[in-house]
């Protein structure tokens, strides 16, 4: 756990949080500030600071955490529809909280720009 990690602290149980989904490796939760009426934020329970980081040997890990994003997309009621997965890494990246997390994204007509 990063000490200063908000997300680590909710991990911890030391924060509170809207819980959708977790397991013994990740933890799903609404997001405070949300971009659209279904926002989920996806982490992985152990600290990782962004995509950056990532090794070769944890393409299991970034496999699940879209798989469970295609699992809360149907259980929150958007999947037919459609959705929108973001993952932004770095600071001009977008990447507000230094810990990997996939943003589960809809409810709502998305803009097709991404920039």
């Amino acid at each position: 756990m990063a000490e200063e990690c908000i997300f680590c602290r909710i991990v911890a149980g030391e924060l509170p949080a809207d819980i959708v989904y977790q397991d013994e490796d990740f933890l799903a939760f609404r997001d405070i500030m949300p971009k659209a009426p279904t926002h989920v934020l996806i982490i992985p329970r152990t600290h990782i600071t962004s995509v950056a980081e990532l090794t070769d040997g944890q393409q299991k890990l970034g496999g699940r955490l879209i798989i469970i994003a295609k699992n809360l997309a149907k259980k929150e009621g958007i999947a037919r529809k459609g959705y929108r997965l973001v993952i932004n890494c770095g600071t001009e990246g977008g990447q507000v909280v230094p810990h990997l997390h996939l943003h589960l994204l809809g409810g709502r007509q998305m803009d097709a720009r991404l920039g």
